[in-house]
C-alpha cells in the first residue's frame, strides 16, 4: 500500500488532485512559488488557483523538489506541458526507483511532437520508476475540488500500474476507469483543447448551436484521424478522454480554451487574451504542435489548421469560418 503521495504543480488541477489523494494519505504538493506554499500552508486554501475551496490538512506544500519527492510511492505530474521536460529532468535525481508516475498534463511538445507520456519516458528510462500512467478525462478542477461527481481514465502500458492508480484515486465522487491505449487517451486530451478554442470562436461570433455541434463532431473526426494514424484504438475517441472531454471543454465557460476562443470571436487579439490569463490555455501551444505533427503524419486537420491560422497567422475568425465552410465537398 502506498503511504506517501507527491503532486508536482500547484495550479488548479494539481491542487485538486492533491486534495483527492489526501482523502487516502498524506500528500506533498510542490509549487515553484514559496509565497504560494506559505499561503496554502497557513490558510489550507489555494487562493490563487482555487479560491474559496478548503483543502485537506493532509496536504503539505513545499518549493523543494528533493523534499517533495523523498519517499514518494506515487508521483503526480500536473505541470503545464511546455515546462514538463524541465521539471521532470530536475526531479529525476530524487524520484524513488519504484514510484508510480502519473501524468495529469495535457499537450504536445512543440520541438519533438511528444505527448507528456513520451516526454516522461524520454527523461526517465525504464527501471527508474514503477510505471507511467496517464490520467485524463472530462474533469474541471473547480468541480472536482467541490467534490462533484466526475469520471476519468487511467491509461498505461502496465496493467498493474493502471490498477494502482485506479484504486488510489477512486473516491465516492471521483471514479477512475482503466485503459491500455496511452497514445489515444493523450491525443484526445490534448487536441480537444484546440477544438475548444474553435468552439469558443464560433460562439463569440454568434454562429449558433448548429455550428458548435458541427465543430465538435468534425473536430472529433480529425482527432480520430491523427490518433489512428499514430496507432490509437478508434474506440478510445468515443470514451471519456475523447468525446467526453471534447464535449465538456467545447461547451462550458469554465474551460480556459473555450474562453480564449470566445474572446477572440468577440474581437480581442489572441496575445492580449493569453497575457491577461493567470492559468495556461494549453490549446494555444498545442495547435502549433498539432499542425506540425499532422503534417509529419500526412493527416488532414482543417479545424486545427484554421485555429492555428487565427492564433499565429493573424487570420480574421470570420475568414477562417468561411474557409472551413467552402472547402471541397466530400463524404462524411
Amino acid at each position: 500500500m502506498i503511504e506517501r503521495f507527491t503532486v508536482l504543480g500547484a495550479g488548479s488541477w494539481g491542487t485538486t488532485l492533491a486534495d483527492v489523494l489526501a482523502q487516502k494519505a498524506k500528500v506533498t504538493l510542490w509549487a515553484r512559488s514559496s509565497a504560494l506554499c506559505r499561503s496554502i500552508s497557513e490558510k489550507s486554501e489555494n487562493e490563487t488557483y482555487l479560491p474559496g475551496i478548503k483543502l485537506s490538512r493532509n496536504i503539505t506544500p513545499t518549493d523543494s523538489l528533493e523534499e517533495a519527492l523523498s519517499g514518494a510511492g506515487l508521483i503526480v505530474s500536473a505541470v503545464p506541458s511546455h515546462g514538463l521536460r524541465e521539471i521532470i529532468s530536475r526531479a529525476r535525481p530524487f524520484i524513488p526507483a519504484k514510484a508510480v508516475i502519473v501524468s495529469a498534463t495535457k499537450g504536445i511538445e512543440e520541438t519533438t511532437g511528444l505527448t507528456p507520456h513520451g516526454i516522461i519516458s524520454d527523461v526517465l528510462p525504464r527501471g527508474e520508476h514503477g510505471g507511467i500512467v496517464v490520467l485524463s478525462g472530462p474533469s474541471f478542477a473547480n468541480e472536482v475540488a467541490r467534490k462533484l461527481p466526475a469520471a476519468v481514465c487511467a491509461a498505461s502500458e502496465s496493467k498493474d500500474a493502471a490498477d494502482i492508480v485506479q484504486k488510489t484515486f477512486s473516491t465516492s465522487y471521483f471514479r477512475v476507469y482503466t485503459n491500455s491505449d496511452v497514445i489515444g487517451v493523450e491525443l484526445g486530451g490534448a487536441l480537444k483543447n484546440v477544438i475548444a478554442i474553435a468552439s469558443g470562436i464560433s460562439d463569440g461570433l454568434g454562429l449558433g448551436n448548429n455550428a458548435r455541434a458541427a465543430l465538435i463532431t468534425r473536430g472529433l473526426a480529425e482527432i480520430s484521424r491523427l490518433g489512428t494514424r499514430m496507432g490509437a484504438n478508434p474506440l478510445t475517441f468515443s470514451g471519456l478522454s475523447g468525446l467526453g472531454d471534447l464535449v465538456l471543454t467545447c461547451t462550458a465557460a469554465l474551460s480556459r480554451n473555450y474562453t480564449v476562443g470566445l474572446e477572440i470571436g468577440r474581437g480581442r487579439k489572441p496575445g492580449d487574451i493569453t497575457n491577461s490569463m493567470r492559468m495556461v490555455a494549453e490549446g494555444v501551444r498545442t495547435s502549433k504542435a498539432a499542425m506540425e505533427l499532422a503534417a509529419s503524419k500526412g493527416v488532414d486537420m482543417p479545424i486545427t489548421g484554421e485555429v492555428y491560422n487565427v492564433l499565429y497567422k493573424g487570420r480574421p475568425p470570420k475568414d477562417a469560418v468561411l474557409e472551413l465552410m467552402t472547402r471541397e465537398l466530400k463524404g462524411e
